[in-house]
């Protein structure tokens, strides 16, 4: 599996290390640098990650305008599911449109989240039981490109007190107090499940039409991972170091920026934020009108020219004075 995974270690550790190797010039302590590499690492994976992001948008678009013949479908064939199944495929396959597109982007990150994961994990396991540099730190297999000075220098970073490699369950043995790590960790996972729940509340209340809510099975389960995953991610949250819940909080709020974005400005029709959108439309064209109408009243109106009527007056000569005889 390392084996496989190998080339996303070395893309891993050497995003991280081009950003250590910025923040470090311009004079940031190794706390400091090692989040922002982290924060950088996200910035870097999700910028690639915008054509696929759009991919997602459409194809959400396209199968919310598909949900009346889709109901058409699965209504006529309640009966026959493998006949469904193949209407259903056959309707996507006409609109060029995929369920699995929406997916794309969390199945994208999964790799690169579980390379971070593994990474971070070989500089913990770099520290002795003494939180002192092993001998054996430049041989870890999960390290990338870090060499054993910058792999012990990430290992005692700290992020607020706690180490960027300790989590919840494993704080490392060292002179870091564990309630520091334990109380950083909790409000990371706090963060981290909080930001999940009001993206997808989000979408489902703001970006999606009134008429794709009802007796829609997709929705029904929608609301129902609402709730489950943060859920989730507070359960497995204990075992993340540090590191991988900065990364996991930080791509969070990319997408809940990311999508107010696209729903404030680029909102599905028949939705509630399309209804903003137009309102706030309408009102800047009637400021605009207004501000027209009110600039042609105060701008002074030219008086016409008068008009010339029969025949042009000819100037007169001023008679010359007699001369003295």
């Amino acid at each position: 599996m390392d084996s496989v995974l190998n080339p996303l270690y070395i893309a891993v550790s050497f995003i991280m290390r081009a950003f250590h190797s910025l923040f470090s010039g311009l004079g940031l302590n190794a706390g400091l640098s090692w989040s922002l590499s982290i924060v950088g690492l996200v910035i870097t994976i999700r910028i690639i990650l915008i054509p696929l992001f759009v991919k997602q948008i459409k194809s959400q678009r396209a199968l919310q305008v598909l949900q009346p013949k889709m109901k058409e479908l699965q209504k006529k064939y309640k009966d026959d599911r493998q006949k469904q199944s193949e209407e259903l495929m056959k309707l996507y396959k006409e609109h060029n449109t995929n369920p699995l597109a929406s997916c794309i982007p969390i199945l994208a990150q999964a790799p690169i989240f579980f390379a971070l994961f593994r990474v971070l994990n070989s500089i913990s396991g770099s520290l002795d039981k003494y939180g002192k540099c092993a001998a054996t730190a430049a041989n870890r297999v999960n390290a990338g490109v870090f060499s054993r000075e910058e792999v012990c220098d990430a290992a005692n970073a700290h992020f607020f007190g706690a180490k960027l490699s300790e989590s919840f369950l494993h704080p490392a043995t060292s002179s870091t107090s564990t309630m520091t790590v334990k109380i950083v960790t909790v409000i990371l996972i706090i963060l981290m499940s909080a930001t999940t729940f009001t993206t997808q509340r989000q979408l489902m209340m703001k970006g999606m039409p009134a008429a794709s809510l009802e007796n829609n099975p997709m929705v029904q389960q929608q609301k129902i991972l609402l709730y489950v995953f943060p859920i989730i991610f507070a359960v497995s949250g204990v075992n993340f170091p540090v590191g991988v819940l900065l990364y996991w909080l930080t791509t969070n709020l990319w997408t809940m920026g990311q999508q107010f974005y696209v729903i404030r400005n680029n909102p599905t029709p028949g939705s509630p934020s399309y209804e903003e959108w137009e309102a706030r439309k309408a009102r800047k064209s009637g400021v605009r009108q207004s501000e027209i109408e009110s600039s042609e009243e105060s701008s002074p109106e030219a008086s016409p020219p008068e008009e010339i009527t029969g025949q042009r007056v000819q100037p007169k000569k001023p008679k010359k004075p007699k001369r003295k005889k």
